[in-house]
């Protein structure tokens, strides 16, 4: 079909580009086989030394430095006192080296580089691309990490120039830093006419009962779900291609941007899974969506109670591109990982992209909360060692700025979708008396941690209010994050 072709040519150059944005930049390159400086003696780890950009450690000499730094596409997993962090090969302003990069942390904050997966190129990978008639791109992409009994399993995505020749193939290893064995291919997508997602960004997700389900995809398709065989991490029937489970609208017959970066998780809790969604162009608009279901495999459902694969845009929108008072904004801050730390707290990583210089990639970290109505909601800051002690009504009065995280449409990739479209802040007055802004009709109520603001308008925000690190300012303060009753996230910090 010539809607088919289009999207496939789009996403050709979406590809490419994507490439090429997240391993260089206009200036001399550095290269990947270089010698590796030894980190310099460092004082005791202070959180403000954690800046948005870091051109100074930036050249692969430095990687033992990069700490938060060149991160994209982020995998979380806690083994043990630490959690272990596996993202695409990228780097700002070099020429980076193939291998799916591995990095721990005690604390979500400062973080420490270990390595690679791989020394080089996976040869299974790489044979599925060479022989359809593609060149691998030198980087792996969007991994995921699950343990299995007692084997991790690293899945990676490997593609190339060619519209959506692409792989998704694992390896495993008894260590989470590795040695790691390459063990086979778990699905593949070609350059034809067939209709098929694009094999690429895994989420693995392990039952309760033992059933291994993984989702994928990107652009084409929509996201795919496929069952895997428990004992081997690879496609249960080989070949199989799995089922759409997620799509998302169209204007114009052109998709209203890309749909990938899937990532699912299941809450004991509340006895539901969820599937975190990346919307539109990874550089600029690039935005958090969330649906859930009763089952790993489907059906989901957004906040209308609408099917994630119908061919609408679907919400709430819990992540997306944001500006605080003074500072330059993040963008790009999709393609997210959701995991707990063993005791019921859960976060959600992703990339974010300074406003001042885009090509820069750090690794973000919040805290995500849960609706008294069953959905996540993640802080408006990243974590910052901040502990759940309840905050007085009294301290809630005062001055802040709000965020109201509204979505505009842009239809297509990189070219169309060219502005962050950054949702910036306004300030919100919060008054001892029970008002807001100055505005009888406009009135508020806390029930620690929950805070219910009634506007006149008929908008009723409810947020969760707690402690939290003011990140464009470097200091402590008290921040909020929650849904209106339009599903629309809120955020809040105070000043």
């Amino acid at each position: 079909m010539k809607l088919k072709q289009t999207i496939k040519n789009i996403f050709a150059i979406g590809v490419l580009l994507a490439v090429l944005i997240t391993s260089c930049k206009d200036k001399p390159s550095t290269g990947g086989g270089g010698g590796i400086v030894p980190p310099p003696p460092t004082p005791v780890f202070d959180i403000n030394s954690i800046n948005d950009t870091y051109g100074t450690i930036a050249p692969f000499a430095n990687v033992l430095q990069w700490g938060p730094y060149n991160v994209h596409d982020p995998a979380i997993i806690k083994v043990g006192e630490y959690y272990y962090c596996y993202n695409t090969d990228v780097g700002y302003g070099i020429s980076v080296r193939s291998g799916v990069q591995i990095r721990k942390s005690k604390d979500l904050v400062e973080w420490t580089f270990v390595g690679w997966v791989f020394n080089s190129l996976p040869t299974l990978g790489s044979n599925f691309i060479t022989g359809f008639g593609g060149t691998p791109f030198n980087s792996l992409w969007a991994p995921c990490i699950v343990k299995a009994g007692a084997e991790y399993r690293l899945y990676y995505s490997l593609t190339c120039s060619l519209p959506r020749l692409s792989v998704i193939g694992m390896a495993t290893s008894a260590n989470p830093e590795g040695p790691w064995i390459e063990k086979g291919i778990v699905v593949t997508s070609k350059n034809d006419a067939s209709i098929q997602t694009n094999a690429i960004d895994p989420s693995v997700i392990i039952t309760n009962g033992g059933e291994h389900w993984m989702v994928y995809g990107s652009a084409w398709d929509g996201i795919y779900s496929l069952k895997l065989d428990p004992a081997t991490g690879l496609a249960l029937n080989n070949g199989e291609k799995g089922v759409r489970i997620a799509n998302r609208g169209f204007t114009a017959g052109k998709y209203n941007g890309n749909i990938e970066g899937a990532d699912i998780i299941y809450n004991s809790a509340l006895n539901k899974y969820f599937l975190f969604i990346a919307y539109d162009w990874l550089q600029t608009k690039y935005n958090v969506r969330v649906m859930r279901g009763d089952n790993p495999n489907g059906p989901f459902y957004d906040f209308n109670g609408v099917n994630a694969n119908n061919n609408i845009d679907h919400g709430p929108m819990i992540i997306a591109p944001y500006k605080f008072a003074g500072h330059g904004g993040w963008q790009g801050v999709a393609h997210s990982t959701a995991f707990t730390d063993g005791n019921g707290q859960y976060y959600i990583a992703h990339q974010g992209r300074p406003g001042v210089d885009s090509y820069y990639m750090n690794l973000h970290v919040r805290k995500l909360f849960w609706t008294a109505d069953g959905w996540p909601v993640a802080s408006p800051e990243r974590y910052a060692y901040e502990k759940d002690s309840l905050i007085s009504q009294t301290d809630i009065a005062g001055d802040w700025e709000q965020i109201i995280l509204g979505y505009q449409i842009v239809p297509g990739y990189g070219t169309e979708q060219s502005s962050p479209d950054f949702q910036n802040s306004i300030n919100l007055n919060i008054a001892a008396n029970g008002t807001l802004n100055g505005n009888a009709a406009n009135t508020w109520t806390y029930a620690a941690p929950w805070l219910q603001m009634n506007w006149a308008n008929g908008f009723t925000d409810k947020v969760l209010v707690q402690k939290g690190r003011d990140w464009e300012n470097k200091k402590n303060t008290i921040i909020f994050s929650g849904l209106n009753n339009q599903g629309t996230a809120v955020w809040g910090k105070k000043k």
